[in-house]
């Protein structure tokens, strides 16, 4: 039996995302591949980058199943914004739920933060 250890400020659904990505549970929703085509981001450079990642958002009680907001990176250290989550009742997998290139008109500087 595995124990996950979580990090400090780390939020579990996080954590649990990392895992599924690292032993190859992935899944990219149709619309997910709808705008990785539209922002030119590479899902290569999403998995890539997952390791560094930063919670934006976080929602372990979403009624679709665990999601999460992350800021990612691509391979040109552009911000890339990543919304992962796993299906109700489900362990796996990790889905690519959309992807987007943060709007500087509603993200802060270091599009951590909406804008008010």
């Amino acid at each position: 039996m595995e124990v996950t250890v979580l990090k400090p400020g780390m939020s579990t659904t996080h954590q649990k995302i990392l895992q599924l990505v690292k032993n190859d549970q992935i899944l990219v929703s149709e619309h997910g591949y709808n705008e990785l085509a539209d922002d030119d981001i590479l899902l290569k450079d999403i998995l890539t980058s997952i390791s560094s990642s930063i919670v934006i958002e976080d929602y372990p009680d979403y009624f679709k199943g665990p999601c999460i907001l992350l800021l990612q990176h691509d391979c040109n250290n552009r911000p890339i914004h990543v919304v992962w989550g796993i299906p109700l009742g489900k362990q796996s997998p990790a889905v690519i739920v959309t992807a987007y290139r943060p709007d500087p008109d509603r993200w802060n500087a270091n599009f951590k933060q909406r804008k008010k």
